[in-house]
């Protein structure tokens, strides 16, 4: 599968990073903690796009946007914090 594209949507109190993929749509959503933290609170893949990586792709779509705006992660959805955890590369983003 190519890269998905995947696209950012924010309010003041949040955001969302969503993809479609034949019809499937997945999501990231993240609330704000004042303006230096975002805390992942969900990760949402359809089962006919498990296994792809897709979610995975989300993950990283935040910290891309956390390590260009300066800012710290708090993944409290489990999906992000199993990243996280495999992934020691992102500690510099890690609440």
């Amino acid at each position: 599968m190519a890269d998905p594209e995947i696209k950012h949507s924010e309010s003041d109190s949040g955001g969302v990073f969503h993809t479609t993929i034949d019809g499937h749509k997945a999501e990231m959503t993240y609330s704000k903690a004042g303006t230096t933290v975002m805390i992942i609170d969900h990760t949402g893949v359809p089962e006919a796009l498990g296994g792809q990586g897709v979610g995975l792709k989300l993950v990283e779509a935040g910290i891309a946007l956390a390590r260009e705006r300066g800012l710290k992660i708090m993944p409290l959805c489990p999906f992000a914090k199993a990243q996280f955890e495999k992934h020691p590369e992102w500690k510099d983003v890690l609440r």
